[in-house]
């Protein structure tokens, strides 16, 4: 490739001359290439030259890797960083990433890790460019509009985030999205939408349910059978791959798939070709893959009950769904919204919600979300015998949260967070004393502290 103005620059800082030229040699085609063996020499180049990428070992002098990569991103975040670990320190690799790593290969490499690296974060950083531009284009036209497309209701601020990361996604149609939120956010919803925005919109859209998919039938299921390929195989059976080739699957609940259904699913994603039970051909698939789950990034990629490198290859672009408790400014459009709805599927002809109503709806936590609100809508107007739905009808809520309110005092999760505070305070936010105080590992601690949202004053 010829070296031009607008080739992207790419700081390589590692204390091993070997490996400093190695990874020089790999990528100088593409990047204009500046090493460094330690962490004074790096941040000297940093203040002289436009670096859009860094890869940096985490076993240095002077400063640890991690501690570069929070110094990188404090003053230069809009820098992609990717981590070196030593093979098999996988607890280095998380850290790395929850610090805000871009990704990550081990030692020794090879030069398709540093490509594969490399091009998912310039995508990652392409889309993230577009959103922010996107963001700075709209935000006056983000309040004065009301956000209602296809079935995603709503005006709230989460909710314009989300709308606008659709329509990015939407634009880049082989791009692997994963959709993080609680159950009856609306993940489907979101999912659809992608694919509906795409140009692969006149091709199918499917879903899969993974947690109910046995690893016995992951190929039956994705690659299709011949029949007589295996007992009870009476016909020729299409996989999904074949069903929504050049079309949107949706693989809902990806974090109950077991580790052996997982391997299969990495495998046939990188390979991007599969073959049919019971037959010898080998068939090519294009199809964008759009997952789902209720477990947090965290869970994802703690390196216990899911892959980290299925999580990468699922998680090119990841849009996280706010609990309808957090877009409390979006109850009574959906409410509205399902009122209509429902009006129109029972024959019924309501006309108003109290503002009773809606004020206890604002009070009320929805731990069910979107398809709780709208749960309780139907029962509401199905109970209705005037053309306003009144308190009375909605009996469940109130008769919820008096048993709440009676129940708060032995909410074991307030405990948790309540005691952790008081360790924290004790200890004067000393996180390594306050773990040992607590009696747990620091980076139990640290995840607590994360998913309890504990403010600490470094």
């Amino acid at each position: 490739m010829e070296k031009s103005e607008s080739i992207k620059s790419l700081l390589i800082i590692d204390d091993d001359p070997l490996y400093r030229r190695l990874s020089a040699s790999i990528l100088n085609e593409k990047f204009k290439i500046f090493t460094a063996e330690k962490s004074t020499d790096a941040f000297n180049i940093l203040k002289k030259e436009n670096i859009s990428y860094i890869i940096a070992d985490y076993l240095m002098p002077e400063m640890t890797g991690l501690q570069i990569l929070a110094k990188v991103k404090k003053d230069y975040p809009d820098i992609e960083v990717i981590m070196i670990s030593e093979s098999g320190n996988m607890d280095t690799v998380i850290e790395a990433l929850r610090e805000g790593a871009a990704d990550f290969f081990k030692k020794p490499f090879t030069p398709s890790d540093m490509w594969m690296a490399l091009e998912r974060i310039k995508k990652i950083k392409e889309i993230k460019n577009e959103l922010k531009e996107q963001k700075n284009t709209n935000t006056v036209l983000k309040k004065e509009i009301l956000q209602h497309v296809g079935n995603i209701v709503g005006k709230s601020k989460g909710i314009a985030e989300i709308l606008e990361q659709i329509n990015l996604v939407a634009q880049t149609p082989d791009t692997s999205v994963l959709i993080i939120g609680e159950s009856g956010t609306g993940k489907e919803l979101v999912a659809r939408e992608i694919h509906e925005q795409s140009n692969r919109k006149n091709n199918m859209f499917g879903a899969v349910n993974m947690s109910a998919i046995p690893e016995t039938l992951f190929e039956s299921e994705f690659f299709g059978h011949k029949k007589g390929s295996f007992t009870n195989a009476i016909s020729d059976k299409a996989g999904w791959f074949e069903t929504v080739n050049k079309g949107t699957l949706f693989l809902d609940e990806i974090g109950e798939m077991s580790l052996g259904l997982q391997v299969k699913l990495l495998r046939v994603l990188e390979d991007r070709n599969y073959t049919i039970v019971g037959a010898q051909k080998t068939n090519a698939f294009d199809v964008r893959i759009v997952a789902a789950t209720n477990k947090s990034e965290e869970e994802l990629t703690d390196g216990k009950s899911f892959r980290l490198d299925l999580f990468h290859r699922l998680g090119t672009f990841i849009i996280h769904l706010p609990p309808l408790r957090e877009r409390k400014d979006d109850i009574p459009i959906l409410a509205e919204y399902f009122l209509g709805i429902l009006n129109s599927k029972m024959g019924k002809s309501i006309n108003k919600i109290s503002p009773k109503v809606i004020d206890l709806f604002s009070k009320y936590d929805f731990p069910g979300n979107i398809r709780e609100l709208k749960n309780i809508m139907e029962r509401a107007v199905i109970i209705c015998k005037t053309d306003e739905l009144l308190l009375d009808h909605f009996n469940l809520i109130n008769s919820s949260n008096r048993k709440r309110k009676s129940e708060e005092i032995f909410d074991l999760m307030e405990l948790e967070k309540r005691t952790i505070i008081r360790a924290l305070e004790k200890t004067n936010y000393n996180k390594a004393e306050a773990a040992k105080l607590l009696n747990l590992q620091w980076n139990a601690l640290y995840r607590r502290i994360i998913k309890f949202n504990i403010d600490i004053d470094e």
